[in-house]
């Protein structure tokens, strides 16, 4: 099990970062190796995700539970892939969203754990390509919300 967690500011209202953490086309967008990903549910996404993690290329096939019980000051989520040969992933993560004047700070701590081919690359390898993903995830999601970056909406 490994732990990841940073925090970031968001020039945006709270409102307006918590409705972006909710939009399907801007999370597609911001996850890395995303291929698809729908709504099942209000709470259930189900997604499609091609990592490579060190020497071991996977398609991941996943669901993310959605926990909105502390909505609009954060929310939960959990999720797990299924990458066949490859093992499998699941994990958490906490958001916090702390209203700052015209900004938003966003605090996730996240956990992870992987089985199978992937566990046994090691953890370091594991922790720091979490990592990786976890800091493109948030660097891309604060481009989308300043606007330097337009992900295309899909009706």
């Amino acid at each position: 099990m490994m732990e990841i967690a940073d925090e970031i500011t968001i020039p945006a209202p709270r409102v307006e970062v918590y409705a972006a953490l909710n939009d399907i086309a801007i999370l597609k967008a911001c996850i890395p190796g995303c291929e698809s990903l729908e709504r099942e549910s209000d709470t259930k996404l189900v997604a499609k995700v091609t990592l490579k993690i060190g020497p071991v290329k996977a398609k991941f096939n996943g669901t993310v539970m959605l926990d909105q019980s502390k909505v609009p000051d954060g929310f939960s989520l959990s999720g797990e892939g299924e990458g066949g040969l490859a093992g499998f992933a699941k994990g958490g993560a906490d958001v916090t969203l702390t209203e700052d004047g015209e900004t938003t700070i966003l605090h996730y701590s996240a956990k992870a754990e992987t089985g199978g081919k992937i566990a046994q690359l090691g953890g370091r390898l594991i922790t720091s390509t979490a990592k990786k993903l976890s800091k493109a995830f948030f660097e891309k999601f604060e481009k989308i919300m300043t606007g330097e970056f337009e992900v295309e909406q899909t009706s």
